[in-house]
């Protein structure tokens, strides 16, 4: 019986690779040498070293370890939660957010996590993430529109321009009216107007009693003095509360440059997702909404 000798898997491969082709151009009597060698030297079978000399190409398969799940359930289970509180965005996106996020759910008493399972989650790295979350279900998202088109129609506005936009300068913002309306848009609701800088991020949401070009203008003026600078344009969508005449003479006077949706090539849902992430669009219940 041949002594075996303990080798690696990928030394006894190795050797297969550069033993097989001479062993399939050799004589008879070669092969048996070249096979006692193979068959002393790996510690295989005579049959199966006989297999893998004939057939190298086919026996080359790579072995499939199953690793053993590095994070907890619970783990996985924050992550999820995150994820949905970011609205589904992918997880190059969430992870840089994950810090803020788990701080501002557990302050909430949304998420409960060991200080282990803390550390694992915020240490989870993209690839892990979109690994665990392509296992999760994606609803379809069908948000309800509350926004009704103005009266006059866009091509009569004219787009109001005191300053060249610039994106990467501050006071340029976006400007979204964000319903929280619930599952129905029957009754009354709260609004709240978001105001997102696209320089620095900086956002202002001003909550709205009710949705009117007044209610607007008055949470315009407020969030003006709320920025750490200056606004210098603001970027609307073409509802009512905002393509009027009041709010078209209010930037006329005060200098401020006045786009509407589609003018320009951004993204418009910016104020709408950040503030998402803090107060959802859920209808707030009760004499006094909080």
């Amino acid at each position: 019986m041949p002594h075996r000798v303990s080798h690696t898997f990928q030394a006894r491969r190795a050797l297969l690779r550069d033993l097989a082709p001479r062993y399939q151009q050799a004589s008879l009597a070669q092969k048996t040498l070249l096979l006692d060698s193979f068959v002393e030297w790996t510690g295989y079978t005579r049959k199966y070293a006989i297999e893998l000399l004939n057939h190298r190409k086919q026996s080359q398969q790579t072995i499939q370890r199953h690793r053993l799940p590095q994070y907890r359930q619970e783990v996985q289970q924050a992550l999820s939660l995150v994820w949905k509180a970011a609205h589904y965005v992918c997880a190059k996106r969430l992870l840089p957010s994950l810090p803020t996020l788990v701080a501002f759910l557990e302050q909430h008493r949304h998420l409960c996590l060991t200080e282990e399972e803390r550390r694992q989650l915020l240490a989870m790295s993209v690839s892990t993430a979109e690994r665990y979350l392509r296992t999760q279900r994606k609803p379809c998202l069908h948000g309800l529109s509350a926004t009704t088109p103005g009266p006059l129609r866009k091509a009569q506005i004219p787009v109001r321009t005191f300053a060249r936009w610039e994106e990467n300068r501050p006071g340029f913002v976006e400007m979204d009216l964000v319903a929280h309306c619930g599952e129905h848009l029957d009754g009354r609701f709260l609004s709240t107007l978001t105001l997102t800088d696209l320089a620095t991020g900086w956002t202002e949401c001003i909550p709205l009693l009710y949705k009117s070009a007044d209610a607007v203008l008055s949470a315009l003026s407020l969030a003006r003095t709320l920025f750490p600078f200056p606004l210098l344009g603001i970027d609307t969508d073409s509802g009512s509360e905002f393509l009027n005449e009041e709010l078209i003479a209010y930037c006329e006077q005060e200098h401020l440059t006045f786009t509407r949706s589609g003018s320009l090539p951004r993204l418009r849902k910016v104020p709408r997702l950040l503030f998402s992430v803090v107060a959802d669009h859920q209808r707030p219940m009760g004499s006094t909404p909080r």
